[in-house]
């Protein structure tokens, strides 16, 4: 994320239940195991799937450390994509009153 300019260096994973007491309008899963696994949030959610590669698991079979970062960078630049599609994306889905 460094080489994108985004410092996340303060940033850390947190358990559900940290986010479970908040209202959602929107929840958006970016890998199928969490669109699979993902918990029902309370109140009226709606969901937004947009299905990534995972990286650990392709960087896996990299025999160099720059082989082994092309999927980080492959996919972070996808996800980046995806992010500045998102007020088109959600007002296109909010019209229909249903994720896609």
């Amino acid at each position: 994320m460094h080489e994108a300019g985004v410092d996340i260096s303060a940033q850390r994973s947190k358990p559900l239940d940290e986010l479970l007491s908040e209202e959602f309008d929107w929840v958006l899963t970016v890998c199928d195991h969490a669109n699979e696994s993902c918990p029902v949030f309370p109140g009226d959610v709606r969901r937004l799937h947009a299905g990534f590669e995972d990286p650990p698991r392709l960087a896996a079979a990299a025999d160099t450390e720059e082989a082994a970062l092309e999927p980080y960078r492959r996919v972070r630049d996808e996800i980046r994509a995806f992010v500045e599609t998102l007020p088109e994306r959600l007002s296109a889905v909010g019209a229909d009153d249903h994720a896609p």
